[in-house]
């Protein structure tokens, strides 16, 4: 008994690692605001600026410069700390970018023993100057030799308006792996059945599928509530939505179509032939139409996913073992459901033998 219940415990507890874990590890700090965002070449800016998990005031000293590239900065000439989530910085801006765009976005590079360092990438715009004066003297500083605190401890990557739902990446992505796998294991099991005509295969691709059904529209369900808090909308016209959505369609007709015929032989011909079609229909829908045009959606249309920021080394911690949890849970759900068709068909020939 211990035996077959080993990897289903295996499941449920790394599931839990990975709710307990992956909802209270905190984001590293950030800045949700900068205003203004725009200022002209050679003037005097001063930024208002509001963090994320920041501790400005609370740890004494914050360094803030503004860089052009990796070889040259500006550092603030006054600092007026609020709170520890709020900050204005002064900066005089050179009349030189150099470089030959008329605007040069500006990054905000921030620096302090609590938060250690950290950046917000084109936070402030800055238009060219109609002339640059004779006597300009405000140049670009080496920042070669800058150096920033580092901070220990678990920590996830602070991404702009994701923010505090970039957790959901445990879930809403996790669930489409292992929903793949499991259509996968599916897909096996229905070519199996046209090979040996075994009803045993049936079984196993129908329960199998059905659980990936149920993983996929908890995916859609689960993207849909983090479309909202990310693009302000629970569905929108993106590519990668509503083909998922029509791959799903595709995959809830299965459902209709083994409640179309009573014998038994033919339900089990046409699904087999039909999983095969869903996902054929599927790989297209999913990975190839999205590739090749436009989508706000991570991984398509040139927007990158699963990478850097996106997923890092603290995220990995939890993110894999998310998709190994939810394919054991799916492996336990799906010999359930293999039980329970057995004891139907036991229970269906006792009354037909009566």
């Amino acid at each position: 008994m211990v035996k077959g219940l080993w990897w289903k415990l295996l499941g449920a507890f790394i599931f839990l690692f990975v709710l307990i874990g992956g909802m209270t590890t905190p984001l590293k700090p950030g800045i949700t605001s900068v205003s203004p965002s725009q200022a002209i070449s050679g003037q005097k800016v001063r930024l208002n600026i509001f963090g994320y998990n920041t501790h400005f005031k609370e740890a004494g000293t914050t360094s803030i410069w503004l860089k052009l590239d990796s070889t040259r900065i500006i550092a603030n000439t006054a600092l007026n700390v609020l709170s520890d989530n709020q900050v204005e910085a002064e900066f005089i801006l050179p009349y030189d970018l150099q470089a030959t765009e008329k605007v040069v976005p500006l990054t905000l590079l921030f620096d302090n023993q609590l938060d250690g360092g950290f950046v917000s990438p084109n936070a402030l715009f800055v238009t060219r100057a109609d002339s640059i004066p004779e006597d300009a003297t405000v140049a670009w500083q080496d920042a070669s030799k800058l150096t920033f605190h580092t901070v220990s401890g678990l920590k996830f990557p602070y991404r702009s308006i994701l923010n505090e739902t970039i957790r959901n990446t445990f879930f809403h992505v996790a669930l489409w792996f292992a929903m793949f796998v499991l259509l996968m294991i599916g897909l096996y099991h229905a070519v199996m059945y046209l090979i040996t005509k075994n009803m045993k295969y049936d079984t196993l691709s129908s329960s199998y599928n059905r659980i990936g059904i149920l993983y996929g529209i908890l995916g859609i369900l689960t993207g849909s509530i983090w479309a909202k808090f990310t693009w302000n909308s629970f569905w929108t016209t993106d590519v990668k939505l509503n083909m998922s959505a029509i791959a799903m369609l595709i995959y809830l007709a299965y459902l209709v179509l083994r409640n179309t015929s009573a014998d038994f032989d033919r339900r089990a011909k046409m699904s087999a032939a039909y999983t095969i079609f869903a996902f054929a229909a599927l790989i297209p829908l999913v990975f190839v139409i999205p590739r090749m045009t436009d989508s706000l959606h991570p991984g398509n249309g040139g927007n990158p996913a699963l990478g850097g920021e996106d997923l890092d080394n603290t995220l990995r911690i939890f993110f894999y073992p998310s998709i190994i949890a939810l394919i054991l849970m799916g492996l336990w759900m799906t010999q359930l459901l293999v039980r329970f068709h057995n004891i139907e068909e036991k229970v269906l020939l006792k009354s037909n033998k009566m």
